[in-house]
């Protein structure tokens, strides 16, 4: 196969290089001019932006009023003024755009935004999950700002709600950042739902004691504690056979806040001990008792037998 090379002319060659330097020319003149001509549009784009800003403030303080009047938490508070801000800056950036590119319409916008949506939405679902669980758990009666809950093995004071996450104090003082997604799809227990709540503690009395006397005396020992609630009962029932003692479960209401829970388990178990001891019911150590098949010699030296056989 033979290869046939036509000689360009050095006319030729030149003729091309102006060519394209013209092209070139053209090109970044024609940029130039339409930017010339965008640039009242761009001006105009960025006053709407500013415009927008503007109105969005006075919106959210215009909304803070009005809910600061009515019995709203906070949490809900900050999600209307956020609702109101996203709402005119979507508005604002639609405008923008319609008016710093001309071929765009409302509709275009609209269109776009439908199909962006569901490509960031594939992108970022953890991000919305929780954007929603936070929408839902604000919305929600219960698990206010200051509340004690437990969740997942996380105890703690709960802080602050955002739209993503939520702050919550752990009794030690550190702060965990809990995805609202985990608080909305798992059980939640509010420790202080309510001002007052009920706790248990367990108290052994030896087996040879009387146990309807060893009950009046643990009731009595515990009417007599301040922080114990006595108008909504007390409980004392016997519970167990334990391995070396009667087992009862006492049961008071008391403070809902985990400090009022130890303050008044302290001064309980401190008063049933007191109450116990001044009636000569023995709280027993653990007993263990050993059997054996073949005689044991009781002599005072190994090996000695016992001296009354």
């Amino acid at each position: 196969m033979t290869t046939t090379t036509t000689p360009t002319a050095p006319g030729e060659t030149y003729d091309r290089t102006v060519n394209t330097v013209a092209t070139l020319q053209d090109t970044l003149v024609d940029m130039a001019e339409g930017l010339i001509a965008a640039l009242p549009n761009l001006a105009i784009g960025l006053v709407v932006l500013f415009i927008t800003w503007i109105v969005a403030k006075f919106a959210a303080k215009i909304a803070d009023r009005l809910t600061g009047k009515t019995d709203i938490r906070p949490s809900l508070k900050n999600l209307i003024d956020t609702l109101v801000k996203l709402a005119i800056w979507l508005v604002g950036l639609m405008a923008a755009l319609v008016v710093m590119m001309p071929g765009f319409t409302p509709a275009s916008v609209i269109a776009g935004l439908g199909i962006g949506a569901v490509a960031i939405g594939f992108a970022f679902q953890d991000i919305f999950e929780n954007f929603l669980a936070g929408v839902l758990i604000m919305l929600r009666e219960k698990m206010r700002i200051g509340d004690v809950i437990e969740c997942e093995g996380i105890t703690g004071k709960v802080e602050h709600i955002t739209l993503r996450e939520t702050y919550v104090r752990k009794l030690s003082g550190e702060v965990t950042l809990v995805p609202n997604s985990m608080l909305f799809k798992n059980p939640v227990e509010i420790l202080t739902d309510e001002t007052q709540r009920r706790h248990e503690i367990m108290a052994g009395v030896s087996y040879d004691t009387d146990l309807d006397q060893a009950a009046k005396v643990i009731r009595a020992s515990v009417e007599g504690c301040e922080a114990v609630d006595s108008d909504k009962g007390i409980d004392v029932f016997a519970n167990e056979f334990g391995d070396s003692s009667v087992n009862f479960k006492v049961r008071w209401w008391s403070g809902s806040k985990p400090r009022d829970m130890w303050e008044s388990t302290d001064e309980v178990v401190r008063a049933i001990k007191r109450g116990l001891d001044d009636a000569g019911i023995e709280i027993p150590f653990p007993y263990i008792t050993h059997t054996f098949k073949e005689r044991v010699p009781l002599g005072k030296e190994p090996g000695e037998p016992n001296s009354a056989d």
